[in-house]
């Protein structure tokens, strides 16, 4: 049985709208909202990417694209948080781990891992 990340904690809202469908998501309206002012993220194909607007818009691939998450694990504290999960796409389920830092109730920083060949490879954008 996969482990399930639960309540109102922005991870839990986060991997809410990850899953949410492109529909929903929209612009990232309800993303937006559970980033610091001061948000970063890094990741394998974006790089470092300065600010929620941008996030929210590059996320957008992701979200049109994933058809499911698996959370294998994750670790959290009130200030971090780490999950591996594996994300399923049109082509192929690719394996990912995200690293959270918090500012109280926001996601201050995001650093994303994974096989950036195997994602585009799989469906991802």
């Amino acid at each position: 049985m996969s482990p399930t990340i639960s309540g109102s904690s922005p991870l839990h809202r986060y991997y809410a709208i990850l899953t949410g469908g492109a529909e929903q998501y929209g612009e990232g309206r309800d993303l937006l909202p559970l980033l610091s002012d001061d948000f970063v993220f890094n990741g394998p194909i974006a790089g470092r990417v300065e600010g929620g607007q941008p996030f929210t818009h590059g996320v957008k691939g992701f979200i049109a694209n994933v058809q499911d998450i698996t959370v294998l694990q994750f670790v959290t504290t009130p200030e971090a948080a780490a999950v591996l999960y594996d994300a399923t796409f049109p082509n192929g389920t690719v394996r990912f781990t995200e690293f959270f830092t918090f500012d109280g109730d926001l996601i201050r920083e995001l650093h994303l891992q994974y096989n950036a060949g195997e994602y585009l490879a799989a469906g991802g954008q």
